[in-house]
Order: structure tokens, then C-alpha cells, then sequence
């Protein structure tokens, strides 16, 4: 989806290109409803103005009823084949816009993700997309057809008498001017309602996903008042918006389908005075009523059409974000050496985290990255795999940019395991088998097998079927974090990165993680975010990094005998039984 237009109706058009042919159709059948809708009325007319006259032949009224009839019938068939269709075509749109979210936010940065609460995207994913069901499928097909109609009719009462043309339309702008009052600030209004209706849904997942946390701390009070104060705080703002609309509404849908309020008494006046005739009187009478309706559907549809410029903005600004600009030509590796020559890089352009990083792993060994809390290590082990890619430096994989390589093929290279892994709302057998999803049962059952999972997998109650709940719920931490690591064994990526993965394990489920972890380390470039410094210290090199850079490497004795910083953290370390 492109920059978005100055002109909703034209965006909205442009998004549903490829459904333009089906859209035409509607609009075709719409306008046909309405000319059929308007013949009851125009037969009446003339039904009436045989009665005054005193015409007494069946058959003049019988076509007329006829007529009347069929104008209903085709007005009733034409307006649902109208709107199957638009819907037809505008579910299909939207289906299509859903899968270029989900397909656009794979290739943004991770960055760009954190920083976007899971309630906004579910706001924009699921409502803002469904709200432009009505413009598409209705607003189209009948705003078109009922302005054409409306027109239509008006054209016809100026051929009838252009005085009664005239006459009929002072009622509709002087109610419309009314709707004027509504329609300045709708837009910024509407705007409003969508920011403070994402910042509830923001707030309401946050609550929910926190509700552990919440409890454990006795924080329900001061939790549920911030969760309260942003429900109430959108209530409180829809109904001010109700309060400031309200009468300004009720004025012009009042004022504006009142034609008869200048047809009856200065058409009547007419007829008394011989200007027009009984039938033009009646005929005019019909009509003016033809008119309020195709309006005041119309008049409708601006409450739609002032939605459209925030709905398709909020969608734009997601399709149209910035995404990872790799290449689509596929490479070869001969090694998988890894190196960043000066990289620099920020999060946000005015924050920057890493500061000339030059750091070298060689194919197949064993790098750790230590150093304080914040320092950028994660930093560092994410750029590796892809997860951001770097605007200032380079980050090199067998003498290749990582941009050279497609980001599908570059995620293929490694096996990311962290302390705090997601598991889906899936079998057991299904979050381990997102390793490798072509994987068969019995290969999923040895790797399960090999990283130390099976015999409490098979303890479930329906072993490798049991449902793990959202999140892994349903397990406890050492379980999700032994399925992390079979799901990266199943992957079987020459790079595996440990991101502090077992900083928060027991000991019992450290044991058997550490084995599992060997066996996944086996033959593979490895990097471990260390936690515990005495669990790297057989590492080939070790780099501590502080304050965005590397401030020196080599091994644990080498460090010791050259750092100072490093030298603090053993201690440190030790001092807690860290190297017991």
C-alpha cells in the first residue's frame, strides 16, 4: 500500500484495485435498485392524478399498479445482487490486506515490533482492517447510486417543472448545512476515538498478561485502577462525542427530508392558481419524496467517509513501515565465520548502542559475550541473526553482508535459544516440529529424546498431543526451555546463539539442559550470552563488551589477567557460589 491520498474515497479505490471489475458490477446494480425504487412513486403519481381526473378505466390503473410492483421487485433483487457482490469482492480485499500485514511484519525489524504493544497490532490487524468493510461494501455501491439516483429524480421534476425542481430543494441544504457542524471536526474526532480505543486494548493485554505478576505482588488495586482509569477515559470521550453531535444530527435529519414542507403549500397554491396541473402536482409531490431517501442514505455514509482517512492512514503506516532490505538472490557458504567490522547502532535515531564494534568468531567455535546488564551483548547476538540489520558498519557471515544474503536463507543459518522462548497454543509435537515443520513424528521423537525432553513429554497426559497452552503455559519453565532447545536441535543450524539460556533454571533442569545444550552445540558456531561467567570459561574466546563496545576479548585466564572489569565480575561471581 502506497503513501496515502488527500482523498479517502480515491485510496479506498486504490486499495481495492484488484477488485475493481465486481465493485463496477455493484455500483451497476445499486444504481438499478434505485431508478427501480423510484417507479412505486412515479406510478402513484399518476395513479392519483387518474382519480382526481376521474378516469375510470381498470386498465390504466392496472399497468400503473403493475408497474409499481415490478419497480419494488427490482429494486429488492437489484439491491441484494449489488451488495453480494461488493461484499464478495470487499472480503476478499480484506482477507488480501490481512495477508500483507502478516506477511509485511516478518520482514520489519524486531525493533520496530517490541516497540508496538500486541494490543495496537490486534487493534489494527482485526478492527481498523474490518472497519473498512462499510466504506468498501457499502459506501461504493450505494453512496454512488444514491447520489446518482437523487440527481436523477431531480432532474426529472425540473423536466416536469423546473419551479417544483427548484422549490423541492430548500429544505435539503438548510438541513445539511446543520450536518456541516458535525462533519469539521469529525475527522480529528474519529482520529481521537481510534488512538484512545488502541490504548485500551494496549492496556487491557497488558493487565491480562501481568495478571501473574499482579497477584504475586498485591498490586490488584493499583493494577486494576490504571486498567479502570483507561476504559473509563474511552467511555468518557465517546459519550462527550455523542453529547457535542447529537443535536446538530437530529436537526438535519429532521430538516433535511422535510420537502413537503414547500412542495405541499407553494405547489398548492399553484395548482388553485392555474400555474400547474393536478398531475404535475402530484407527479412533483412523488418525487420530492424520491429525493429525501437516496439523500439521507448519502448523508449517512459521511460518518464512513470521515472514518476512511484515519482507518486507511493507521493501515498505510503499517504496510508502508520500514522493512529489512536484503537480497532475493540466494548464496553459498563455505564457513560460517561471523564478523562486525564498525558497526554502530541505534534503536532510535537518537539513541545509540553500540559504538564501533569489531569483533571476530571463527566457524565452529565457542564465543561468549559477557559483560553488565544493558551493555548491548543482546544487542550484538540479535544483529547475527538477523533480527535488525545495520545501517553504520557491516556484520559479515563467510565474508558476506548479512543484506547480501535473503533474510529467509540468513534465518536458516542460525538457531536463536533464549531465557524467555515462546511456545504456541499448539501440541508438543507442533512447537518442537517449528524447527523444522517438514520433520516427521519419529525424527521429532528422537530430538525430543536427545535434548532431554521425552520422559516428561510422554508423563503428559496425552504425551506428545497435550496441548501447552499460550505461551507454554501448561509447563513449567525448565519444560518450555528443554522444548526450545529440541526445537533448535530439530532446526539444526550451523549457528546457535544462547541468549542467557539458562539464566533462571533450577539446578535439576540446568543439569539436563546443559546436556542437551552440548549435544546442540556440537559441531556449530556458537554464541552464548553469558549469565554466569563459570559457565564459559572453557569458551575459545570471551568478549566483554561495556557501554556498546567491545572492550577487550581473549579467554578466561587472559581476561582475568588484562581487565579489570572482568576481573569485578568474577569476583563478583564467585562471591555467590557462581563457580561452585
Amino acid at each position: 500500500m502506497k503513501e496515502q491520498k488527500s482523498n479517502p474515497m480515491a485510496r479506498i479505490w486504490e486499495i481495492a484495485k484488484p477488485e475493481h471489475g465486481k465493485l463496477l458490477l455493484s455500483v451497476v446494480l445499486a444504481i438499478l435498485g434505485v431508478v427501480s425504487g423510484i417507479v412505486p412513486f412515479a406510478s402513484a403519481a399518476k395513479v392519483i392524478s387518474g382519480i382526481i381526473a376521474g378516469n375510470k378505466e381498470w386498465s390504466y390503473y392496472l399497468i400503473y399498479v403493475a408497474a409499481a410492483f415490478a419497480g419494488f421487485v427490482f429494486k429488492s433483487l437489484f439491491y441484494a445482487m449489488g451488495l453480494s457482490v461488493s461484499h464478495k469482492a470487499t472480503f476478499s480485499l480484506l482477507g488480501e490486506i490481512r495477508k500483507q500485514i502478516f506477511a509485511k511484519l516478518p520482514r520489519m525489524p524486531l525493533g520496530t515490533i517490541i516497540d508496538t504493544s500486541s494490543g495496537k497490532l490486534k487493534q489494527i490487524i482485526v478492527d481498523e482492517v474490518e472497519r473498512m468493510e462499510r466504506p468498501v461494501a457499502h459506501m461504493i455501491p450505494e453512496l454512488t447510486s444514491n447520489i446518482i439516483g437523487a440527481i436523477a429524480v431531480w432532474i426529472y421534476m425540473m423536466v416536469v417543472d423546473w419551479r417544483m425542481g427548484l422549490i423541492c430543494l430548500i429544505s435539503i441544504p438548510v438541513g445539511l448545512a446543520f450536518f456541516c457542524f458535525i462533519a469539521a471536526t469529525y475527522s480529528a474526532d474519529y482520529k481521537k476515538s481510534v488512538e484512545i480505543t488502541q490504548d485500551m486494548n494496549a492496556s487491557i493485554v497488558e493487565y491480562i498478561h501481568g495478571i501473574e505478576v499482579i497477584k504475586a505482588y498485591s498490586q490488584s488495586k493499583s493494577s486494576y485502577q490504571k486498567f479502570k482509569d483507561k476504559v473509563l477515559a474511552n467511555a468518557s470521550f465517546f459519550c462527550y462525542w455523542m453529547k457535542k453531535t447529537e443535536v446538530y444530527q437530529a436537526i438535519c435529519y429532521t430538516v433535511a427530508p422535510c420537502t413537503l414542507l414547500t412542495v405541499l403549500p407553494i405547489g398548492w397554491w399553484m395548482y388553485i392558481s392555474g400555474s400547474i396541473s393536478a398531475d404535475v402536482f402530484m407527479t412533483s409531490i412523488m418525487l420530492s419524496m424520491c429525493i429525501v431517501g437516496p439523500i439521507l442514505t448519502a448523508v449517512q455514509f459521511t460518518d464512513s467517509s470521515a472514518k476512511v482517512s484515519t482507518t486507511v492512514a493507521t493501515v498505510d503506516k503499517l504496510l508502508a513501515g520500514e522493512e529489512q532490505e536484503h537480497s532475493e538472490t540466494p548464496v553459498t557458504f563455505a564457513t560460517h565465520n561471523i564478523e562486525f567490522c564498525d558497526v554502530n547502532y541505534s534503536y532510535h535515531e537518537d539513541e545509540e548502542v553500540l559504538h564501533h564494534v569489531n569483533l571476530k568468531i571463527p566457524e565452529k567455535s565457542f564465543t561468549a559475550l559477557v559483560g553488565p546488564s544493558g551493555s548491548g551483548k543482546s544487542t550484538i547476538a540479535k544483529l547475527v541473526g538477523g533480527f535488525w540489520d545495520v545501517k553504520d558498519g557491516s556484520v559479515k557471515m563467510d565474508g558476506k553482508d548479512l543484506k547480501s544474503i535473503p533474510l529467509e536463507q540468513l534465518y536458516n543459518q542460525v538457531a536463536y535459544v533464549s531465557q524467555d522462548n515462546w511456545l504456541f497454543d499448539d501440541t508438543v509435537m507442533n512447537n518442537i516440529r517449528m524447527g523444522n515443520t517438514s520433520a516427521s513424528d519419529e525424527k521429532v521423537r528422537e530430538v525430543a529424546k536427545a535434548s532431554g525432553c521425552d520422559d516428561f513429554i510422554t508423563a503428559l497426559p496425552e504425551g506428545y498431543e497435550t496441548k501447552v497452552g499460550s505461551g507454554g503455559t501448561r509447563l513449567s519453565g525448565g519444560e518450555r526451555q528443554r522444548i526450545a532447545i529440541a526445537r533448535a536441535m530439530l532446526k539444526d543450524a550451523p549457528v546457535v546463539i544462547l541468549d542467557e539460556a539458562t539464566a533462571y533454571i533450577d539446578p535439576e533442569n540446568e543439569a539436563v539442559i546443559q546436556r542437551a545444550l552440548t549435544k546442540l552445540m556440537k559441531d556449530k558456531t556458537v554464541i552464548i550470552i553469558a549469565h554466569r561467567l563459570s559457565t564459559v570459561t572453557n569458551a575459545n574466546q570471551i568478549v566483554l563488551i561495556n557501554k556498546g563496545t567491545v572492550e577487550c576479548s581473549g579467554t578466561h585466564d587472559e581476561l582475568l589477567a588484562k581487565s579489570e572489569l572482568y576481573n569485578a565480575m568474577w569476583k563478583a561471581h564467585i562471591s555467590e557460589g557462581g563457580a561452585a
